[in-house]
């Protein structure tokens, strides 16, 4: 009977959480804290022991349809982002020259294929480790499908090999300033300090997940097909693939600099690919309407992933406007202050874990706990660094498993991957990474990690 259950549509399930909020408006009392402009993070936080209540305001039926818009155009960076990237590499993809490249890559790699999956974790965990990679990974589901169908693999390895490996590296991550940078800075706690214990951790991490990762693969690895419309659009762009590919990597080079030293927003990621694809179609003789007809057969590809950042982000925006969002931070906190030590640390990490799903902005759920639970920790005596540990592995490995978490979703349904397949892959590697960052915490507190 539970081989037969199935996890409802994505789009059901981001419903069903936006209508649970609207109810909780009505269940949970309004509440908020006091807020502050922190001059060394450069955010707003809250107000150590500043909650009180505040007049409720239930979201109501109608209310709660209108913040679905709301979150969508909360999230139209990256809705738009993915739009013009997924429109840029379909145009790619409909020259030819990314399939052109992965068979050159086949024919260096003759069987030992399966090297090709570290070296994309690897890649996609450092820039999760350095930037908290994550929206932006969508966009390249084009390219990552079409390397791991020609490689024989499940679609799911492209989903693990990037994103999974993105959210890993970030919740390992010495350096993340979206992550550990903003809660050390509210903690008040040097930048990078801790890093070295950080890193200990990581490498096991990162290496237990692409474990998980390649055995999954080779274990559903199929014979790779090669259809008519393959070759023919293989020798329409003949003489051109290379160019094409230089020019992507010229892009890819763009893309890495401006995020990591000039702080790119999504909107210039996606002018970048923007001109990406129209350089790409006209250099793979497409020609403006062929180009055109490749970015809107990419669109709408696309379409499903981008409306669902947005149903994830309204589920944010239907707690914020029932005011209790602040409430259930509160409910799941002050319990901690009464357990001991190692309980305390390893409840935090529980409750950050809990707040992540309500609260799936890293940063945001930063600003949100480090003000409270940092005079908590000095009260109870646990070190302020592990505090910031509890929350890494607590939010950020929750990634890997919440539905509302917008990217995971957007990925899955980008690739054809149901819920419950990604489950049923990613829970028992859940558990190993979760056992782990509780050692890491137990460890830090023996040592007297500060």
């Amino acid at each position: 009977m539970l081989n037969d259950f199935r996890f409802p549509h994505p789009l059901v399930l981001l419903v069903g959480f936006i209508i649970l909020a609207a109810v909780l408006s009505y269940v949970l009392p309004a509440g908020r804290f006091d807020r502050r402009q922190d001059p060394v993070a450069k955010r707003e936080v809250v107000v150590a022991g500043s909650y009180h209540r505040v007049p409720a305001t239930p979201v109501g039926p109608l209310d709660m349809l209108v913040d679905i818009p709301k979150g969508l155009a909360d999230a139209a960076g990256v809705v738009f982002l993915i739009f013009l990237a997924g429109g840029a590499f379909t145009v790619v993809d409909q020259t030819g020259a990314l399939r052109h490249g992965v068979d050159w890559l086949l024919a260096r790699t003759q069987g030992h294929e399966v090297l090709v999956i570290p070296l994309i974790g690897l890649l996609f965990a450092t820039m999760g480790a350095l930037e908290n990679m994550g929206e932006e990974i969508i966009a390249l589901v084009p390219v990552l499908l079409v390397l791991v169908r020609r490689l024989g693999f499940p679609a799911l390895t492209a989903v693990a090999a990037s994103a999974g490996a993105a959210f890993v590296g970030a919740s390992f991550s010495p350096i993340n300033p979206f992550q550990v940078g903003i809660a050390q800075k509210l903690a008040q706690l040097p930048l990078l300090s801790g890093g070295g214990y950080r890193m200990a951790f990581l490498v096991p991490a990162l290496g237990f997940w692409l474990w998980g990762t390649i055995r999954h693969a080779q274990r559903n690895r199929v014979p790779v097909a090669v259809t008519p419309q393959d070759l023919q659009a293989d020798a329409a762009g003949s003489g051109r693939h290379g160019l094409i590919l230089l020019l992507m990597l010229v892009a890819f080079s763009f893309f890495a600099y401006g995020v990591v030293q000039q702080g790119w927003g999504f909107e210039e990621m996606g002018a970048l690919f923007l001109a990406l694809g129209v350089a790409a179609g006209l250099l793979g003789g497409r020609g403006l309407t062929g180009t055109a007809e490749g970015f809107v057969t990419g669109f709408r590809d696309m379409a499903f992933s981008a409306m669902l950042i947005g149903f994830a982000r309204a589920i944010f925006v239907v707690l914020d406007q029932g005011n209790i969002v602040d409430t259930i931070v509160q409910g799941l906190a002050t319990p901690l202050a009464h357990l001991p030590v190692a309980f305390a640390a390893l409840g935090m990490m529980g409750v950050q874990t809990a707040l992540h799903v309500p609260v799936p902005s890293g940063s945001g759920q930063a600003t949100l706990t480090m003000p409270l639970l940092t005079p908590l920790s000095d009260l109870i005596g646990l070190s302020r660094q592990v505090m910031v540990l509890a929350f890494q592995y607590g939010a950020g490995l929750c990634e890997l498993i919440t539905p509302t978490n917008g990217t995971l979703m957007a990925m899955l349904a980008a690739t054809g991957v149901r819920f419950d397949q990604w489950f049923k892959f990613v829970w028992p590697l859940y558990l190993g990474l979760l056992a782990l960052g509780i050692a890491s915490v137990v460890v830090g507190i023996a040592v007297g990690l500060n």
